[in-house]
């Protein structure tokens, strides 16, 4: 599994070892390690943590792409587009992970 793959090479970069990074995300080495072993994989707001820690995208991390590092900006206007309702949607959940990470990043400061 590329998720796991991907979560150990980061770990391992770092110089962490799976407490560590159990610690950090406030869970069990257990579960942290069938992350890793692909045996059980995280819901979406501890991969959207996971993918903070390490400053990878989630893309990154489910293998979607081989570019490390996230995107960081959102068009905040539509330029004239017509959006369905669904990607209207879309873009809201985007601009909210956006904050997110702005807030975390700001707390780590």
């Amino acid at each position: 599994m590329i998720l796991g793959k991907r979560l150990k090479e980061l770990r391992t970069l770092k110089k962490l070892n799976q407490i560590d990074v159990a610690n950090v995300l406030g869970i069990e080495r257990s579960t942290y390690g069938k992350y890793e072993t692909g045996d059980s994989s995280p819901d979406y707001e501890r991969l959207i943590q996971l993918a903070d820690f390490f400053g990878v995208s989630v893309d990154y991390l489910l293998g979607k792409t081989d570019i490390k590092t996230p995107i960081e900006t959102i068009a905040a206007h539509h330029d004239g587009d017509e959006f369905t309702e669904e990607e209207l949607e879309e873009i809201e959940k985007f601009k909210e992970f956006v904050r997110m990470k702005r807030q975390q990043q700001e707390k780590k400061e």
